[in-house]
């Protein structure tokens, strides 16, 4: 099942695009350090930074493994995410989201999760294509403000998380992807602490 972030309407159903970092990359050898290390189900270790690697670049790597991620469990989910079973953006009744991205809207806006959703996937996705926030190139420095917009990132994709495990859990246990959900999101979790 296939969703397009950027179409208005969500007919199409294909996904936005994965992010891919480049192969032979240094980025790519982070990527595949990360993923030997989680093979061996040790998830605490997995998130740790590797020695002498940059925290800038190893938080970058991550995030956008995160992205792909979220992008791919939502997408499985997204014939049950609709603007009528998903009026407004939540985690129960206690945590309702409205969007603001600080450039196109300004004021927070309430809107339905699979709206919310669109933008956020949209704006992620620009600030991971965005090569003075996230450079790809080796030796071209991390902004000064990379940690705040990385943190701005992951706090926002967490609220993806949140909706799936909130509104949608039993449609993830049909699909029989609870184990999977689980694990990105232990993964997740621990990152992030």
């Amino acid at each position: 099942i296939l969703f397009s972030f950027h179409s208005g309407s969500r007919s199409s159903k294909t996904f936005k695009p994965k992010k891919n970092i480049p192969e032979g990359s240094h980025q790519y050898e982070l990527l595949k350090h990360a993923e030997a290390t989680l093979g061996s189900g040790n998830l605490r270790m997995a998130v740790m930074l590797p020695e002498g690697e940059d925290l800038n670049e190893w938080v970058a790597v991550n995030t956008v493994d995160f992205f792909n991620q979220i992008n791919m469990l939502y997408g499985t989910i997204t014939d049950f995410c609709t603007e009528e079973s998903c009026p407004v953006m939540s985690a129960g009744p206690k945590y309702e989201y409205h969007w603001a991205d600080g450039t196109n809207i300004k004021k927070p806006i309430k809107c339905s999760a699979p709206k919310y959703i669109d933008y956020l996937m949209t704006w992620v996705q620009d600030q991971l294509d965005d090569e003075t926030l996230f450079p790809s190139k080796i030796g071209v420095p991390f902004p000064k403000n990379f940690m705040s917009v990385a943190k701005t990132i992951l706090k926002r994709l967490f609220r993806v998380y949140a909706h799936i495990y909130h509104q949608h859990f039993d449609p993830v246990i049909q699909l029989q992807e609870e184990a999977h959900l689980n694990t990105s999101f232990k993964h997740f979790i621990f990152f992030v602490q």
